[in-house]
């Protein structure tokens, strides 16, 4: 009965959210990208860069000049943690800088699964295998930037945050599994993490901002997985209300490139804008407490 319950909240607080965003998109125009200035010789990583708002993301930087690697073409899987490893390392051995991180790939209401490590799918791809990687990723990030020119992380998440839970107790969904409520729990994670993460840079006054982007619901592969009755709600609809890929990428775009973000993080960007988060992204007694979990998850030294 209660895993029932869990699972029609979770299902309930995710589908509200996802109405509010479309009146909101149905009344509102997508943010139109201003001229940004050239990014010349800079180093740009791009997490699920082969389609979608990743593509989109990734063709608008190599536009302003700037050294993309997508990187399925060199080979990770986010959902191993041994694969995250084996890429950094790879991309460390090349020697190249890294200017800007975009952790955009991800995945939604999937049935219940696990990683390579046993991670429920949901938190093991869309959080956990980005935290590592942005953690492994973070020594070359410093050194490539420097004061009035700072490397940027752009993370990606989504207006689902606000209906998330998080439970440190039961990170993995093992009591009582929601593939709705792993979702939003995941995009919350993000949250809790980009915002204690560039906190910690701040204190040690590294030249790398944090900033992290709800897209908005965009017309991609990610809602595939929607059930039945939601899937032929949203054929109709789709091209009226929902963005382009073209469209959500452009507020990442913004994040990575313009110039008057420099040296600016701990931002929720939404439609070109800041905007508030949920009241419980900005505990910093959770975002202490999930940064030490996850580093015990990914048995990251040195935290």
């Amino acid at each position: 009965m209660w895993r029932f319950l869990h699972f029609i909240l979770g299902f309930i607080r995710l589908y509200l959210d996802g109405v509010k965003v479309l009146i909101y998109q149905l009344f509102n125009e997508s943010f139109t990208l201003p001229d940004l200035p050239k990014q010349n010789g800079k180093v740009a990583i791009v997490t699920g860069g082969t389609r979608g708002m990743g593509y989109e993301i990734s063709r608008h930087l190599v536009s302003l000049r700037m050294h993309v690697v997508i990187v399925e073409f060199m080979y990770l899987d986010l959902a191993s943690l041994t694969s995250v490893r084996q890429f950094v390392q790879r991309y460390k051995a090349k020697g190249l800088p890294l200017h800007v991180l975009i952790n955009n790939a991800g995945i939604m209401l999937v049935s219940e699964r696990r990683t390579e490590e046993g991670f429920e799918l949901h938190f093991g791809l869309n959080y956990l295998g980005h935290f590592l990687l942005t953690n492994l990723l973070l020594g070359v990030l410093k050194k490539s930037g420097k004061p009035g020119k700072c490397s940027r992380i752009v993370i990606m998440s989504s207006a689902t945050h606000y209906g998330g839970r998080l439970s440190l107790e039961d990170l993995q969904g093992r009591k009582c599994y929601s593939a709705h409520g792993a979702y939003a729990q995941s995009k919350l994670a993000l949250l809790l993490f980009s915002y204690h993460l560039q906190d910690k840079l701040w204190a040690k006054g590294d030249p790398v901002t944090v900033n992290t982007v709800d897209p908005g619901m965009v017309d991609t592969a990610l809602y595939d997985n929607l059930c039945g009755p939601a899937q032929l709600a949203k054929r109709p609809f789709a091209k009226l209300l929902f963005r382009t890929p073209a469209e959500g990428a452009s507020t990442a775009i913004y994040a990575a490139a313009a110039s008057e973000l420099e040296g600016i993080g701990r931002l929720y960007l939404y439609n070109g804008r800041k905007t508030e988060s949920s009241a419980i992204s900005y505990d910093e007694q959770l975002q202490a407490r999930l940064w030490k979990e996850s580093c015990a998850l990914v048995v990251l030294l040195k935290a």
